[in-house]
């Protein structure tokens, strides 16, 4: 079923689809983690882990500061997995287990009332409050999420070389879960200024709960496959859809 709203009264404000964001900055590291622990961390959502190889998930660690869109200014931290399609087979080969694979969004903080609320209500991403400082500015980029001043995870990510930007802007299905309703975004990207390179992210854990079930997916021990830095961003993201997997 797809949502035929495309206006959303939030905090006194009219947020309209799609929503775009002008700019902004981003630090993510991809690490292999075990599929098993992996699909057992986002079973309540009905979606498969994608397996690039037998046996192994991929998360992404991400940490982005929006300056300028429609939800305002807001530090985010991510926490995905690469999944499935709904229906798909994932079969064929490291490339026919990648086909179509959308981004299954498990762990969303903010810093920001608003982005919080516009979050849950019209795409249903799991948005909460954190403190989130981050250092977009330095040799290495930082970030870390804690609440009440106890520490979930730090992420540190050194960049890589630089990239040509994309000749056109990518589209990523985004899925979320939230009461029970899983929904798909389309989320279209175009990045600029993007350095990646193998390796090159530290992760470290806290005494926060949620670093028990991070460390449950040996995110404290998992090198990392690649880490990127995105120097400017733009996105825009549709209206959710409820899917069935």
């Amino acid at each position: 079923m797809t949502s035929t709203v495309h206006a959303y009264p939030i905090q006194g404000e009219r947020v309209t689809l799609p929503v775009r964001i002008r700019d902004a900055a981003v630090g993510s590291a991809m690490l292999a983690v075990p599929a098993g622990a992996a699909q057992a961390v986002i079973a309540y959502s009905g979606l498969e882990v994608a397996e690039p190889l037998p046996g192994k998930a991929i998360c992404s660690l991400a940490f982005v500061r929006y300056a300028d869109g429609d939800l305002g200014p807001y530090h985010e931290f991510a926490v995905a997995f690469l999944v499935r399609p709904p229906g798909g087979t994932g079969s064929g080969g490291v490339l026919g287990r990648l086909r179509g694979v959308g981004a299954f969004i498990h762990w969303l903080p903010v810093n920001q009332e608003f982005t919080l609320e516009a979050g849950r209500t019209i795409w249903g991403f799991p948005k909460e409050i954190a403190d989130i400082p981050m250092d977009l500015a330095g040799r290495v980029r930082r970030c870390a999420v804690r609440f009440g001043g106890r520490t979930a995870i730090e992420v540190a990510v050194r960049p890589g070389i630089p990239m040509p930007d994309a000749a056109g802007a990518p589209s990523v299905d985004a899925y979320s879960c939230l009461d029970g309703v899983t929904r798909r975004t389309p989320w279209t990207l175009t990045p600029s200024r993007v350095r990646t390179r193998p390796g090159g992210a530290k992760v470290v854990l806290g005494d926060h709960p949620v670093a028990e079930e991070l460390r449950g997916l040996g995110l404290d021990r998992a090198r990392a496959l690649s880490s990127s830095t995105v120097g400017h961003l733009r996105m825009v993201f549709q209206g959710a859809e409820e899917v069935r997997p």
